[in-house]
């Protein structure tokens, strides 16, 4: 009886300490020439995904899926990032989106996230990590695509 009760509460133990592990914060974003601004909003469900939000000056809100590329990372557990876009999305060379195995099998710091506003438009983002094992709370910088070719500059604070 007492072993029973010993696993019990070791397991609400490590499930109240998952949970616990949501964390959320903020960022900006603008573009070189100014145009675009945004406030980006994160909150994890774990160090290695959650969900973002990223809000325009102009209105329009974007917001979907994140996740931490590790080398625990499947494709198949990536696949809402591809959901509305075309194979060949068209982005510079230096912008390789491709879900390759050198992408996927080597802890690299990296968070990959597919938003979409009201009406359904992508805009994708990749951010660099500056403390990956803190997840989004260690603070990072990337870059997203809008719809338009345009591309947002973001920083995200350590929270």
């Amino acid at each position: 009886m007492r072993t029973r009760a010993s696993t019990t509460a070791l397991a609400m133990s490590v499930a109240l300490a998952i949970a616990g592990c949501a964390t959320t914060g903020a960022g900006f974003g603008f573009t070189s020439s100014g145009h675009h601004q945004a406030i980006f909003r994160w909150k994890s469900s774990g160090n290695i995904s959650g969900t973002m939000r990223a809000a325009f000056s102009n209105g329009t809100t974007y917001s979907g899926q994140y996740f931490q590329i590790t080398s625990d990372t499947s494709l198949s557990g990536l696949g809402p990032l591809w959901a509305g876009w075309e194979p060949e999305w068209g982005m510079d060379e230096a912008d390789d989106w491709s879900a390759g195995p050198q992408f996927i099998t080597h802890y690299s710091g990296r968070v990959v996230a597919n938003l979409a506003d009201a009406d359904g438009i992508h805009m994708r983002c990749r951010f660099r990590l500056i403390h990956p094992a803190n997840g989004m709370a260690g603070g990072g910088r990337g870059v997203c695509r809008l719809p338009d070719g345009s591309r947002i500059e973001a920083r995200l604070p350590s929270a």
